[in-house]
């Protein structure tokens, strides 16, 4: 059986976990920081990742895929990738809107496309970049014109969340690699495989940083467990989502896909951080929702 289309609720799916872990996040940083928050993802996640694991290696059979230097090289890459677009993103939305700072740091999409190209060598057709760009210029209409932006202080989070979906995209090509360097296993198990060296990989460069440099900020992420261990059930959920569709498909596919985050982030943001919407932003998301419609239609 073709199992390749799961990456498409596979994707929706992680859009929406992954909404919901930033919303819990950005609540954390008034208490923990922004590295506080950012280790958050990690060390409260990586238990749920062991979790699916398990439950995985149980269906599929016990057997552990294999892979070498190239596996860990793409995870060591990918995770440490991630950690630096999170804090990113983090700083970022301490300075401006919830959805706005989402938006920006989700003009990854075409990098990814350029990375996993040259990287992977991951197909990549004129439709499909036609789909890309026109999601992503709703993503930049969202965040309204750079130049004046720069004159009421928005210039500083946009530059934070551009950077961020550039370190995202280049832990997305990671991961994928990572997976694609696997041997044995379904797709699942491969996936999981993946997610759970990376979690791994996360929690221990952090723990170590802090271990060594601010203990006291360990201490004060492990007294915030309750709502710590919500960001990391979410954070961990769309991390398989993430690595199921990677996966199955180019990244640049799930990156687009994953655009609904942002209508996702819109609704967050209207009811935990009293954002209203403007015609920009609407007119944004419109474009995004041709985009991904585009990309779908296309990719089959």
């Amino acid at each position: 059986m073709d199992w390749t289309w799961v990456w498409i609720p596979a994707t929706v799916a992680a859009a929406a976990a992954q909404a919901g872990r930033n919303a819990v996040q950005r609540s954390l940083t008034a208490t923990l920081g922004t590295l506080g928050a950012t280790q958050v993802r990690f060390l409260f996640g990586f238990p749920f990742a062991l979790l699916f694991l398990a439950i995985v290696m149980l269906v599929d059979g016990g057997q552990a895929p294999q892979g070498g230097f190239e596996f860990m090289l793409f995870v060591l890459g990918g995770a440490l990738a991630q950690i630096s677009a999170t804090a990113l993103m983090l700083a970022a939305m301490r300075e401006r809107s919830f959805v706005v700072v989402t938006a920006w740091t989700k003009t990854e999409p075409i990098q990814v496309a350029v990375f996993g190209f040259v990287v992977l060598g991951d197909p990549l057709s004129w439709l499909s970049i036609v789909a890309i760009m026109v999601a992503t210029f709703g993503v930049v209409l969202m965040s309204g014109d750079p130049a004046v932006a720069a004159g009421r202080g928005r210039l500083r989070p946009a530059l934070l969340g551009l950077v961020s979906g550039a370190f995202f995209a280049l832990s997305a090509i990671g991961f994928r690699g990572a997976i694609l360097e696997l041997d044995g296993g379904s797709f699942v198990l491969q996936a999981t495989w993946t997610l759970a060296w990376s979690l791994g990989v996360q929690t221990l460069v952090l723990v170590l940083w802090m271990l060594l440099f601010n203990r006291a900020l360990l201490k004060a992420c492990m007294a915030a467990w309750r709502a710590s261990i919500w960001g990391g059930l979410l954070g961990a959920s769309a991390s398989q989502g993430w690595f199921l569709g990677f996966a199955l498909t180019a990244a640049s596919n799930v990156r687009t896909l994953g655009l609904v985050e942002v209508l996702f982030a819109q609704l967050l943001s209207r009811r935990l951080f009293s954002h209203a919407s403007s015609r920009r932003e609407l007119a944004g998301i419109a474009l995004i929702v041709l985009g991904v419609g585009l990309l779908l239609a296309w990719s089959g």
